[in-house]
């Protein structure tokens, strides 16, 4: 049996207090000012750190110090010591990308931080014998706070006195059913007063606190996974390596190319030399392709806050592409939180009624499904009672004119009575409470409760009294009257959010598994699951587990999640587990909540998504928010993720067939000691027309492919072959131009017009089918090589000089061979993947009947 929720929770001694007498005079006068000042030397005061998403720091290290930057960083520096600022245009994509990927992010930080700044009440606070309000932040240890209805427990405490002091827990445990508070018992922080009231002392605060040491744990970095960047990381990683060799070939090649080491050295043509060699291994990083997925990630984040859906993290939306388990919690997701009036029945049904011999007159007001006037009036004051707790608040929808005159007497409703009561001059006195309480135990009736509540239903009687019963001073007991006769039952329900069949229906489609993972009785979570669709048509009625009759980890944990989908009773420690047992057995874990108990889940699911009212603790941990608390926006977000996903696979294969090809013609030329046929504003240009602007475009196309993993591997087996037969045709062009003892610019304008050729119907080949306004990009881009080379202006800032001679022909018969080539080179890799990846294959067609 799991315990951690008893252990939490359990009696506690007041601080200072030995008997009760001792407890009630410290209720009334507090600390002393001197009491307070010395606490506050010593630091005991409530001060916490409330931040609610990463601090500036880490975004700017996420996006500004990568492996990536480094080696770009590297070659820019070189290129600014010898003073080529016009070749220095290489850096711009970088440079996008960081100041791109930071804009995003720290916007969704001040975003965030400005929503969890709205409720920092202050706080009554008993002190020198009198009320005073202080400031959350200025409450010290051992402070005597006054709660009522409505209010916030600011730190741990234990009780000091309780007049139907009821707490709202569920922030903390998960567990919505109010939770009766004595003298003695132990409070936590983030707690919430739902009836009654009471004096407590502080006896843990700032980040000693229960929910700060929840919080601290919670909010611990972690970096998001994210295959995108994690395939991008890894190519640089491979080349990183590579590097050293690789640079000390182009380098060499280079300088035997300009005449030697020792002339050049002496001749100064190292400089141009070193030039072209930054060319060459800058072209072979891959930093447009972090540019189009920053971009992505970064529209795709101003798309969805247009929606009410706050991304924090940019692969988030990437995330949930991926995700093959959805577990959300029931209360704000499923349901809208609360309850609501639904109507009144009578104690037995009507086939019981009937085999009893029982009346079904319609003035019998135990089989009446019509309440009489005076107990509609009552229902309306137990509604409209300013001490109501939420359950008979509920009443007031339902029921709108309680009685003009006073009553002459009330009980209070508190947890631990289970009850309230009313009495009226001309009525005599009401009852309102639970089953347990007003109903015989083995009655049928008491049965018929508990079929009632099976149904996930929230039953409570209302019974009728002469009167409420009375010292010898006439002040009203707080017990149940004589004579007491139950009417009929009171229903509320949980109302299902609207939209939850829906998209419940969207993710079942979608072929993503679905998990109700909530702290509330197993029953009433099922019923609400059931309910709100969680089971196909058809399917067998949902059983909930009951979470604490198993342990919080192990095995039968494990078993049980992997084999069950929805789970009651569940704590904040067993949520973490479930998590990390799915990800265990090679899911992908989307988790949304909003208490504080959520946020260990949260922090270890593979995507945390926190609702907009979420702790602020909840948010920081969190990915992405739903600022508006609608679950049903996950479809959309779902669906971004997916276009992002399925269109950066699409110009992968173009950005991995241009470091390929980089990577294969700065060693095959080192080697043969030719020099490098580009100048780096030349090899900007190029590869702006052959990847980097098509890319910005293929990644805003509409996309519905599902995610298929592995993407990194199917880019290598068609990028490969692709390069090789680029950097052949690359190499024929240079073999050609030398032979024919053509100029420097000469050549490098035959390999620009070879390359480009290529390079451009290269986009053709992740583009397919062939739409009007994909052929419309590609031409775009022919367009753009046609201006480079004749634009004056142009052709002088990139140096161009347009072949003399056969070499023109050439370059241009070149690219056409090599163009067929990329063309059998993509039909061979289709036939590939249908043998080896026939899911990709699958959901590529699918997506294209979509």
């Amino acid at each position: 049996m799991n315990t951690s929720r008893e252990t939490a929770l359990a009696p506690a001694t007041p601080l200072g207090s030995g008997l009760p007498e001792q407890a009630h005079e410290l209720a009334q006068r507090g600390l002393t000012g001197a009491q307070v000042e010395d606490k506050q030397r010593q630091g005991l005061v409530n001060r916490q750190d409330n931040s609610t998403s990463r601090s500036t720091a880490t975004i700017v290290r996420t996006h500004l110090f990568t492996l990536f930057n480094l080696v770009l960083g590297a070659c820019g520096a070189v290129v600014i010591m010898l003073g080529r600022w016009l070749d220095l245009l290489f850096l711009l994509a970088a440079i996008a990308n960081i100041v791109v990927g930071f804009v995003q992010e720290f916007s969704a930080k001040k975003k965030l931080d400005r929503i969890a700044l709205l409720k920092r009440d202050p706080v009554q606070v008993i002190r020198d014998g009198a009320r005073q309000q202080v400031p959350m932040e200025q409450l010290v240890e051992g402070d005597v706070v006054v709660l009522s209805r409505g209010d916030q427990v600011p730190a741990d405490a234990t009780v000091l006195t309780s007049e139907g002091l009821d707490l709202d827990e569920s922030m903390l445990t998960g567990e919505n059913d109010p939770v009766a508070k004595m003298p003695g018992d132990r409070v936590l922080s983030a707690s919430a007063v739902v009836g009654g009231s009471g004096r407590v002392q502080l006896t843990a605060v700032g980040a000693k606190s229960h929910a700060a040491k929840l919080s601290r744990e919670a909010k611990k970095f972690s970096t998001i996974h994210s295959e995108l960047r994690a395939a991008m990381e890894r190519v640089v990683r491979w080349i990183t390596w590579a590097l050293i060799p690789i640079i000390a070939i182009v380098l060499n090649g280079q300088m035997v190319a300009a005449g030697g080491w020792g002339p050049a050295l002496e001749s100064g043509a190292w400089q141009d030399a070193l030039i072209v060699a930054v060319s060459s291994i800058a072209s072979m990083i891959p930093q447009g392709l972090a540019l189009m997925t920053t971009i992505s990630f970064a529209t795709a984040a101003v798309k969805l806050a247009q929606h009410e859906v706050l991304i924090q993290e940019q692969p988030a939306v990437e995330v949930l592409a991926r995700v093959d388990v959805v577990c959300f919690d029931k209360t704000g997701t499923l349901t809208e939180g609360g309850v609501r009036f639904s109507q009144l029945l009578p104690l037995v049904d009507e086939d019981d009624a009937a085999a009893a011999g029982t009346s079904r007159a319609a003035g019998s007001p135990a089989a009446s499904f019509q309440a009489s006037p005076q107990a509609q009036a009552a229902l309306a004051w137990f509604g409209a009672d300013e001490n109501a707790n939420p359950t008979a608040a509920a009443l007031a929808a339902g029921f709108e004119n309680p009685p003009a005159d006073g009553p002459t007497g009330t009980i209070a409703f508190n947890s631990a009575a289970r009850f309230s009561a009313v009495e009226f001059a001309d009525s005599g006195a009401w009852i309102l409470g639970a089953p347990e309480v007003l109903l015989a135990a083995g009655s049928r009736e008491r049965h018929r409760a508990g079929e009632l509540a099976a149904r996930g239903l929230r039953t409570m009687v209302l019974a009728a009294a002469e009167e409420l019963n009375r010292d010898e001073k006439g002040q009203v007991l707080s017990s149940l009257p004589k004579g007491l006769s139950p009417l009929f039952f009171v229903i509320f329900k949980e109302q299902v959010r609207t939209e939850a069949p829906e998209t419940l229906a969207y993710f079942r489609e979608q072929g993503i598994e679905l998990k109700v993972i909530s702290g509330d009785n197993p029953r009433t979570v099922a019923a609400a699951a059931t309910q709100a669709g969680m089971i196909a048509p058809g399917s067998a009625e949902v059983q909930a587990v009951d979470m604490s009759e198993l342990p919080d980890d192990g095995p039968a944990l494990e078993q049980a999640v992997a084999s069950h989908s929805v789970f009651g009773r569940v704590n904040p420690q067993q949520k973490k587990n479930m998590v990390l047992a799915l990800q265990k057995q090679g899911r992908t874990v989307a988790m949304t909540g909003d208490g504080i108990n959520d946020a260990l889940a949260l922090k270890h699911a593979d995507l945390g998504i926190a609702m907009g009212n979420a702790a602020p603790a909840t948010k920081a941990v969190s990915r992405l928010v739903l600022l508006d608390g609608r679950f049903d926006r996950l479809p959309s977000v779902l669906a971004e993720g997916r276009k992002i996903i399925a269109n950066i696979e699409k110009v992968t294969h173009l950005f991995l067939t241009k470091t390929s090809f980089a990577i294969l013609l700065g060693v095959v030329l080192g080697i043969l000691c030719w020099q490098f046929p580009f100048l780096p504003r030349q090899y900007s240009t190029a590869d702006l027309l052959i990847v980097g602007g098509p890319a910005f475009f293929i990644t805003l196309f509409p996309n519905t492919r599902k995610y298929v993993p592995g993407f990194l591997n199917r880019a290598l087996h068609y990028a490969i072959p692709a390069a090789l037969i680029i950097v052949a045709m690359l190499v024929a062009v240079n073999f050609i131009g030398r032979s024919q003892g053509v100029g420097t610019r000469e050549l490098e304008t035959a390999s620009f017009i070879t390359l480009v050729i290529m390079g451009v119907y290269n986009i053709t080949t992740a583009i397919r089918p062939l739409r009007p306004y994909r052929l419309a990009l590609v031409a775009a881009m022919y367009a753009g090589m046609a201006l480079a080379l004749f634009v004056p202006l142009l052709a002088t800032y990139h140096q161009f000089a347009l072949p003399s001679g056969s070499l023109g022909s050439w370059a241009l018969g070149l690219g056409l061979i090599g163009v067929v080539l990329i063309e059998l080179n993509l039909q061979l890799h289709r036939r590939w993947l249908a043998r080896k990846h026939p899911n990709a294959v699958a959901a590529e067609r699918a997506s294209l009947q979509a």
